[in-house]
């Protein structure tokens, strides 16, 4: 059992003719088309259906719909053609759900964006609703699922101190929880074996990284490696006898691979797999039949390597029906017979199947999005370009469907993270812009998570410098192609990629015509003194990757564009929840008073209700048709050709 959502505890966010261009071949003759202008509604209301489940016994499917606008749990009976739903929340949607077992659902939501995550337990009949982690000022772990004991799963709280979490045994009918081991004040994340044993654990001083282990719960933990924390042997899960861990590594190595870790010799005693040009970090198993299923990686797309002919060649059947979609296992009961398909593509956000295994069965169930037609979407292309300094920059561009690859608008949309990266795939966001005319260039900037050690290395310390640099190289080899008008250029991002923005209007004045701050850091000071209690243990590491707030106080105060607010001069709008807990609101406020000050056009959108990035529907459309008018006032087309 896992949840759906998935929480980094370190982190910000929340990120045709360019077929050629990696190459430098020439690009093809677009004709123009005329492209149908969606609402913008179609693109961030909340989906019709989605986050299908299917029940451990198989009878049931459950999926999150609206209700007043928000997304709430709904139960199905296969074979049924209405499903019932069993949560009422009104304030704000759901944040990510799970089968406790045949008969309970969990689901995690925070308070207006706080990201204090409580979890909450119902039965499928809508009955014996109990909040069970709801604690002031507290956020749930989730540990285990504590498979063979219904009533119970494991969980990790940082309820007796902000800064740490606890490992607590939770009775998810009663909330009855016990505590089963008090954190010393260094454990960051701790671990089962497949019999719900807590027997690993990690520790940080914020800058060394320990694996702790014992044999059994009555053992002393004992330490088995000690590393920077620029390397890491990370546990995935135990071997099936409970002797030794699957684990992803980079030690010793640039890329991550796949390994098998001997805990009694405490070393690494065979590599699984490993791949030439990026991190591998995913690996899957089958809990009924106890076999190595598949790795998964992701270079330009996502791929997999099968390690068990029999998924493999059930896979494959759902490969040759579903045809020039990508393809994922949204769940699947406990015989592991009967599963839930998705699929997607970077045009469509796909549709749910049931797949029944054994019989070869495929039924789908519903389209994510039935109001988008596909066809009209526009197609994103893997690219690569080249750093000033000689890097290999890969991204993602996205032309406006029906329109020739020449002197576009661009929009340089910069992911957040900033230890994290781009995919391919279907983005809102993108396809909006695209659809009003915008091309779209994503770049995966050094330190942009997967391609290795020394590429996340290059970061460090290099927030508006060499970072933004790759930043800038992109938009300028979009220039350079031919495909942007250097005249009409903006930036956009979202946390990190709001910095970024900021600081491409303050380091680069030149290139950008206007900016847009989706909950972006301003200011490197301030930035880390506010953060979350619980990122505390890793200040020493972010002094590392960012810069030490004293022996590096003149960096920061040179790469933070609140104290540099001089230099900008092009337009910006700025949006922020309130309520965030990683950037604060006064990271926006005082960037908007400096532009106030000097008198340089500055939008402001503030949400009471929201944290890090808007959740709640209304907001999302009233940011994005803020957004959509700001661009187009300052880089719009006025002469976009569409039907409505």
């Amino acid at each position: 059992m896992k949840l759906t959502i998935k929480l980094k505890q370190v982190g910000l966010m929340v990120g045709a003719a360019a077929l050629l261009v990696a190459c430098g071949g020439q690009k093809p003759e677009t004709k123009m088309t005329e492209v149908k202008r969606y609402d913008l509604k179609d693109f961030f209301k909340n989906p019709e259906k989605s986050s299908y489940q299917i029940s451990p016994n198989g009878e049931y499917f459950s999926y999150m719909a609206p209700f007043q606008d928000r997304m709430n749990v709904f139960i199905q009976k296969a074979g049924e053609a209405q499903g019932k739903r069993i949560t009422e929340v009104t304030d704000r949607d759901i944040a990510g759900y799970t089968w406790a077992n045949d008969n309970r659902i969990l689901y995690l939501k925070d308070n207006g964006g706080d990201e204090n995550w409580a979890l909450y337990g119902v039965d499928i009949d809508g009955q014996n609703f109990k909040p069970l982690t709801q604690f002031d000022s507290v956020t749930t772990q989730f540990v285990d699922d504590l498979d063979g004991l219904d009533d119970y799963i494991m969980v990790a709280l940082n309820k007796r101190n902000p800064q740490i979490f606890d490992p607590y045994r939770l009775n998810i009918v009663t909330g009855e929880l016990e505590m089963l081991a008090e954190n010393p004040g260094n454990i960051q994340n701790w671990q089962t074996d497949h019999d719900g044993k807590l027997r690993m654990a990690s520790t940080t001083d914020g800058v060394n990284t320990s694996l702790l282990y014992r044999a059994t719960e009555k053992d002393k933990w004992e330490t088995i490696m000690t590393t920077n924390f620029k390397e890491s042997v990370s546990p995935l899960f135990f071997t099936f006898d409970n002797k030794n861990i699957y684990a992803s590594s980079n030690v010793g190595r640039d890329k991550s691979a796949i390994v098998l870790f001997d805990l009694a010799e405490k070393k690494e005693k065979e590599i699984l797999f490993e791949h030439p040009e990026v991190d591998v970090d995913a690996l899957y198993y089958s809990k009924k039949r106890k076999v190595l299923t598949s790795i998964s990686y992701t270079t330009d797309k996502r791929h997999r390597k099968f390690l068990d002919k029999e998924m493999e060649a059930w896979f494959g059947k759902l490969e040759t029906a579903l045809p020039g979609y990508e393809i994922g296992i949204s769940g699947m009961n406990k015989a592991e017979n009967k599963a839930i398909i998705r699929t997607y593509s970077d045009r469509s956000l796909g549709s749910y199947y049931f797949y029944d295994i054994a019989n070869d069965k495929l039924t789908k169930i519903e389209d994510v999005a039935p109001w988008i037609n596909e066809d009209d979407m526009a197609e994103m292309t893997p690219i690569q370009y080249k750093s000033r300094d000689g890097l290999t920059i890969n991204g993602y561009l996205t032309l406006p469907k029906g329109k020739e690859a020449k002197n576009l608008p661009l929009v340089v949309n910069v992911h957040g993270g900033p230890w994290a990266r781009d995919d391919w795939g279907y983005n809102p966001e993108v396809q909006f812009l695209a659809n009003r005319g915008f091309a779209v260039l994503q770049m995966n900037f050094r330190g942009s998570t997967g391609y290795g050690r020394e590429f996340w290395e290059a970061s460090f310390k290099q927030w508006g410098q060499d970072m933004q640099n790759d930043v800038t190289d992109g938009a300028q080899w979009a220039i350079g192609q031919g495909i942007a008008d250097k005249d009409r250029i903006a930036i956009y991002g979202a946390s990190y990629g709001g910095y970024a923005t900021l600081a491409g209007l303050a380091y680069t004045p030149d290139l950008y015509a206007c900016g847009v701050d989706y909950v972006g850091v301003s200011n490197l000071f301030t930035f880390m003194q506010t953060i979350p209690p619980y990122w505390k243990p890793f200040l020493a590491m972010m002094y590392e990757m960012v810069g030490d707030l004293e022996a590096d106080s003149a960096l920061l105060a040179a790469y933070s564009p609140a104290l540099n607010a001089d230099k900008i001069k092009a337009p910006l709008f700025i949006a922020q929840g309130a309520k965030d807990p990683r950037v604060n609101v006064a990271e926006s406020d005082q960037m908007v008073e400096a532009m106030q000050a000097r008198g340089v056009e500055v939008e402001y959108l503030v949400k009471d209700n929201e944290g890090h990035g808007f959740r709640n529907e209304e907001n999302r459309f009233e940011f994005y048709e803020a957004m959509s008018a700001f661009l187009e006032k300052h880089i719009g087309d006025q002469n976009v050709a569409v039907a409505e």
